[in-house]
């Protein structure tokens, strides 16, 4: 029986994806490509690659990164503690008291991210930003032998939370930046997947280690060699408090995807999304983006001899803390533009500029 939609999110969702862990994510994703795609595959780097009608005329690769932020382990003290380094753009004020898995050898292992009580510390101490050299996991050992026994040197750690709804359409979780991107991509080949007559080759891609440095991506497009790319990511919602909308747009929740225009966007991409979601009535935002993104976008527009790239975005309240939140419906029209944007492609179609 194929695996709905629904069930493949709360399965992706409930795996950890630190940069260069992404296996068990990976595993997922590839699991649930292989009901409707003609080929599944993987890489040496980790990238994970569903691919509908290879050998076709016209190749399209769309890129979503699985990995997420995480903690690494660096050290274990006598007491037991471990000391930590982050893995990605981690904010130190949202994980002190956190609880956290530990994923060793064996599985995981719950613990809890400390730092001295308030009630302990020294006046410049409450004042000052925290830092994450001054935290630690306690996973409730007597000493570092114990400690030693459960946990290795390069373990990471995530923040033990995972999907909830909240309300409608609305969804929280860890590590939407970007798994929910890999998910879009996803499904959007297999609404192309059920379009008679499609011939064009397009590669949906699982890519890794976006979050220290767009690693996957680089080498992704370099092995798929497509003429056109899509990357799917999340940005800002600026529907919070303290957001200068004049600056970043107005973005929000449940108002559509967001098209990227600017020099990291062909500008011939760009009008094929734009055009087709005011043909589809998709709901939509355009944002205006000065120079190259720090998304997958930027990687496969220079890859090889330069490929035709668009960006789409799904706005996101809260990135890179556990309570990331998205807009379901924003999702769906994210993957359904970039279906119908595909399918009309023409063979004689010229993204040259």
């Amino acid at each position: 029986m194929e695996k709905s939609s629904k069930d493949f999110l709360k399965d992706l969702m409930k795996e950890s994806s630190p940069s260069g862990y992404e296996t068990s994510a990976a595993k997922v994703w590839r699991e649930y490509a292989g009901g409707f795609s003609h080929e599944v595959r993987g890489d040496y780097h980790g990238n994970s690659y569903a691919v509908l009608n290879p050998g076709g005329a016209i190749s399209v690769i769309m890129s979503g990164h699985i990995d997420e932020i995480g903690l690494m382990v660096k050290s274990i003290n006598e007491q037991g503690f471990l000391k930590i380094s982050p893995v990605g753009g981690i904010d130190p004020h949202v994980i002190a008291g956190q609880r956290v898995y530990v994923h060793t050898r064996k599985g995981p292992i719950l613990g809890v991210l400390g730092r001295k009580a308030i009630h302990l510390q020294k006046k410049e101490d409450r004042e000052k930003i925290s830092e994450i050299k001054d935290m630690w996991i306690d996973i409730g050992v007597k000493d570092g032998k114990e400690a030693q026994k459960l946990v290795d040197i390069g373990d990471v750690a995530t923040i033990a939370v995972g999907l909830q709804k909240i309300r409608r359409d609305i969804y929280v979780a860890r590590g939407f930046d970007d798994r929910i991107g890999a998910f879009a991509v996803l499904e959007a080949l297999k609404l192309l997947s059920k379009e008679k007559g499609f011939k064009h080759q397009v590669t949906s891609v699982a890519t890794v280690q976006e979050e220290i440095g767009l690693r996957g991506a680089i080498t992704s497009a370099y092995n798929v060699h497509p003429q056109i790319g899509f990357a799917v990511d999340v940005t800002h919602s600026s529907d919070i408090p303290g957001i200068d909308k004049d600056l970043f747009g107005d973005i929000r929740l449940g108002d559509g995807p967001v098209i990227a225009r600017g020099p990291n966007i062909n500008p011939r991409v760009f009008e094929l999304l734009a055009r087709t979601a005011k043909d589809n009535k998709i709901p939509h935002k355009v944002i205006a983006e000065s120079r190259g993104t720090g998304t997958d976008a930027n990687a496969i527009q220079l890859s090889r001899g330069g490929i035709a790239t668009g960006l789409v975005s799904i706005p996101n309240r809260y990135m890179h803390t556990p309570v990331e939140m998205v807009s379901m419906d924003d999702v769906e029209n994210c993957s359904l533009l970039l279906a119908k944007a595909i399918a009309s492609i023409k063979a004689s179609e010229d993204f040259i500029i």
